[in-house]
């Protein structure tokens, strides 16, 4: 049997479990690793922890669905687009052992939300404050591009995980596909954005009615951040205006 994200329900406690946040969200990271509900993705990950990129021939691959990681009471969520096939699907962490992740960091540790800033492997003394990353897919999925039902499979993880997050003032979207992926957890939990909806950009910013803040910023793939599309100054300034929506 897969594991499944449970039924939608206002509760301070886990629906299920009666627990409290902190403990119903490793409960949920738990069920996200067991997941198997795609088959291409599920066969994609293992396969490329069994070939392996010859850089990392003598490490053991995570292989698997990636759960999120951080703070379970932040205010501040980042949502990607899905783990790298030989970052997170190599450490088992999101945005850990690859290039994308070793800007992201540094910003977040600049800015005060992570206590270090690089991200090697899991056990590497990393913790994030006030701040949780995960993602629209939990499987890296081949060429990068999960298909829409697979994304649709795995969005009500993000939705459910958006509900545990009590305190959650400001979702990050780490490119157009989180933006798109947040906008629709958002509705299936009953946060409705009219028409037009909404449309991704960097620095755009989209308040809903009862809802956490979404701000758009560029992902920081190596094609964004070799090229400058975004710099080290733009990803600190998206962070500056995230604190500034936390503090306010």
């Amino acid at each position: 049997m897969t594991d499944r994200p449970q039924p939608l329900r206002k509760n301070r406690h886990d629906p299920m479990t009666g627990a409290p946040p902190a403990t119903a969200m490793a409960a949920l990271d738990r069920r996200v690793t067991r997941c198997r509900a795609c088959p291409r993705l599920v066969e994609h990950c293992q396969e490329v922890a069994r070939v392996r990129r010859r850089s990392f021939q003598n490490e053991t691959y995570w292989g698997r669905p990636v759960p999120g990681f951080g703070d379970p009471r932040a205010r501040l969520l980042l949502v990607g687009l899905a783990p790298a096939a030989h970052g997170a699907n190599r450490t088992g962490r999101m945005f850990t052992g690859d290039r994308s992740g070793e800007f992201l960091f540094a910003a977040l540790h600049r800015a005060g939300f992570a206590s270090q800033p690089t991200s090697e492997r899991k056990q590497d003394g990393l913790e994030l404050r006030d701040c949780r990353i995960t993602s629209v897919v939990h499987c890296a999925p081949p060429g990068n591009r999960p298909e829409p039902q697979e994304r649709d499979r795995c969005l009500p993880f993000l939705t459910e995980e958006l509900g545990l997050l009590r305190r959650l003032r400001v979702i990050l979207c780490l490119g157009g596909f989180a933006f798109d992926g947040a906008l629709r957890s958002l509705k299936a939990r009953g946060h409705g954005y009219g028409t037009p909806k909404p449309r991704f950009g960097h620095e755009v910013l989209v308040q809903l009615d009862d809802a956490p803040a979404l701000l758009g910023c560029y992902h920081p793939s190596q094609q964004n951040t070799f090229t400058g599309r975004l710099t080290p100054a733009m990803l600190d300034s998206v962070l500056a205006t995230a604190r500034t929506l936390l503090d306010s």
